[in-house]
């Protein structure tokens, strides 16, 4: 005889963050708009229970992982049901369960990061990782390894999303742009030049011939920058911590 099972529902939604990541977004924009576009250097730090070397013990057998987070910059936004995917040129409308769209009803997410090392530091444990496309900040609320044979299928079909992203953009710089990324490291100018090849220009101004000036913030600076013939222009780099004294 079947019996009818209650659920607690407010225990099962009772989720709290392992830890934290820390990136080199300072701000959603120009975030890669999905993992791996940007050989994007992150760690992430644990709290409570989950500070522990013991419960990442073997994760460096696995190449990548599975990052589960939270959206929070969206979560008090709340969600609808139709969305506009920027693949789509922000025009066509998607169910948001068709999309990766991160106003989701839970707020919920899911990345894919390759590993780099585990550390311990001052006996607590700290994963580096690359390729990631969270703000900095962003509550990290599981991990999982990434198990190629279950999780690559080698059939399977994107919808419209389907194949990689256009041709990246050519990124130029002016002198002035120049001089002043010679004095920052070779990981940061790479980052600079992998985030604006991928045009983080809203879907609907790509299209508009325009010289309209951006700025992204990466690791505390401002990067000015603009398209100018269909091809990336830095103009300058400022410290943002200068510019709001």
């Amino acid at each position: 005889m079947l019996q009818k099972m209650t659920t607690n529902t407010d225990a099962i939604m009772q989720i709290e963050p392992i830890g934290t990541i820390q990136t080199p977004y300072d701000e959603k924009f120009a975030v890669p708009r999905q993992p791996g576009l940007a050989d994007t250097p992150a760690t992430i730090r644990f709290s409570g229970d989950y500070n522990q070397m013991d419960c990442f013990r073997g994760i460096e057998q696995f190449s990548h992982l599975w990052l589960i987070f939270q959206f929070h910059q969206a979560v008090e936004r709340g969600w609808k049901p139709l969305v506009r995917p920027p693949r789509l040129g922000g025009n066509d409308k998607l169910g948001v369960f068709a999309t990766r769209s991160s106003h989701r009803p839970n707020g919920l997410g899911m990345s894919v990061v390759a590993l780099q090392a585990l550390e311990s530091v001052d006996g607590k444990p700290m994963l580096k990782v690359c390729g990631t496309d969270l703000v900095n900040g962003t509550p990290i609320i599981d991990i999982k390894p990434y198990i190629p044979y279950a999780d690559a299928i080698d059939n399977a079909h994107g919808g419209f999303a389907h194949t990689p992203p256009a041709t990246e953009l050519a990124v130029n710089y002016t002198p002035e742009a120049q001089q002043q990324l010679s004095q920052h490291s070779e990981e940061f100018r790479r980052l600079v030049h992998q985030v604006l090849a991928q045009d983080p220009r809203p879907a609907y101004q790509k299209q508009a011939s325009s010289a309209r000036i951006y700025g992204v913030s990466l690791q505390g600076m401002n990067v000015r920058w603009q398209v100018v013939d269909g091809q990336v222009l830095v103009l300058d780099l400022n410290d943002r911590r200068e510019i709001s004294s």
